[in-house]
């Protein structure tokens, strides 16, 4: 699986250089298209989950541990951990926002039956994994309710309740819109309020905090050994966001207001660093220090990641439903909720079981690049090649857009 993912990487850095030689000026216009403000807070919210904000104060141990992870000693813990989730990274979100953007209409790719089929397990196993994420890490973050190991019977109960507000928000697009609004206020908050906790006071000073956020340039000076795997965990986020990226590029595309080419892999590259890189240097600086999270932090923590899982989900459930025909119109309010709910605890489980792994699902969205780009060789080369605009139909009068609708 090494080699499938070096040549899945290799090829998505290739294509993007490709596409901005050829279309880099080219403005983008989605369906529903929506302003650049509001467009980075759906891509930032849709694009992330809980892992962001559950994840580093449990591994930066782990990077700084050279004696078993010597691969590791060329840069500090906090650029390692922004390396798996910061910049670079987001242009896999780039190139297939572009590719749903401008080609498939003229490719129609994933309108083929098996195509179609395989897209939409690849985005219903993710929202599952999403799931099953929130629900092992609630007890290293809520340990109030258990011991801070296992897995309770309430954790269970709350995993179940974040699905079924999921799949009630899917229901209409004004929910998607408003939440990935408030996630993105809620975060920035959280950030602002522990930032407060460490660099006030007697824990530490803003002096502190540059000197600590100032450790992630080692990412930048560093940047291209963080392309090909360094290990087998670092092969596990790649393949994790390559499992996000169809799906994420296919449902952030219908949001594109009128940015050029070149703004849009610089609108995913760095507004969503930049919270990502304040979030993690404070969460380092608690590390260093040993200060508290527990208590209060710890649940406020836990607060947000879960709106942030309600958040992905939304977006997700509503883009297969709407790929599946499975819409709430079609089947009824009732049966859409219903049947979604009981494919995610389902799957869920799945993941918890460990019948199913997302490095599965990556693999399988690494297939489907490559089967496109033959499918566009050997039958829409010229269509390809003539693009030099979004789709005619596609509107980016602000005042007509209805998000409700």
């Amino acid at each position: 699986m090494t080699a499938l993912l070096s040549a899945g990487i290799l090829f998505t850095f290739t294509a993007i250089i490709f596409v901005l030689v050829k279309w880099g000026n080219m403005k983008l216009v989605g369906v529903t298209p929506v302003r650049t403000l509001t467009f980075i807070a759906i891509l930032f919210t849709s694009g992330l989950d809980v892992g962001l904000i559950m994840f580093p104060l449990t591994e930066f141990a782990g990077y700084a541990d050279l004696a078993a992870s010597p691969e590791y000693a060329f840069s500090n813990p906090l650029a390692i951990e922004f390396g798996y989730w910061g910049f670079l990274i987001w242009s896999f979100y780039f190139l297939t926002c572009f590719y749903f953007v401008a080609i498939e209409p003229k490719v129609k790719f994933f309108e083929i039956p098996v195509i179609k089929f395989i897209n939409n397990a690849v985005i219903i196993g993710t929202c599952a994994f999403t799931a099953y994420l929130l629900l092992t890490n609630l007890p290293w973050y809520l340990p109030q309710i258990g011991d801070g190991e296992t897995v309770v019977s309430s954790f269970y109960l709350i995993v179940l309740a974040v699905i079924a507000a999921s799949v009630y928000s899917s229901t209409s697009l004004k929910f998607v819109r408003t939440l990935s609004l408030s996630s993105t206020w809620m975060f920035l908050g959280l950030i602002a309020l522990m930032w407060l906790g460490a660099f006030t006071g007697e824990n530490g000073s803003t002096g502190d905090f540059v000197a600590t956020i100032s450790l992630i340039g080692n990412y930048f000076g560093n940047i291209h050994s963080f392309v090909l795997p360094l290990n087998d965990y670092h092969e596990f986020y790649l393949f994790w966001w390559f499992a996000w990226s169809i799906m994420i590029g296919q449902f952030t595309s219908r949001f594109v207001g009128g940015l050029r080419t070149w703004q849009v892999l610089g609108a995913m590259l760095v507004f969503p660093s930049i919270p990502i890189a304040t979030w993690f240097a404070v969460l380092y600086y608690y590390h260093l220090n040993s200060l508290d999270t527990t208590g209060f932090y710890s649940i406020a923590m836990a607060a947000v990641g879960i709106v942030f899982v309600v958040n992905s989900l939304d977006s997700l459930i509503r883009l297969y439903t709407d790929n599946l025909n499975l819409t709430v119109e079609r089947v009824g309010k009732a049966k859409y909720i219903v049947g979604n709910l009981v494919a995610m605890v389902l799957l869920t489980l799945l993941f918890k079981f460990d019948f199913l792994q997302i490095q599965w699902v990556g693999a399988l969205v690494i297939s489907l690049f490559f089967c496109c780009l033959a499918y566009i060789l050997a039958t829409s080369f010229t269509k390809v090649r003539e693009i030099d605009s979004s789709p005619e139909g596609n509107d980016v009068d602000f005042n007509k857009i209805d998000l409700a609708r």
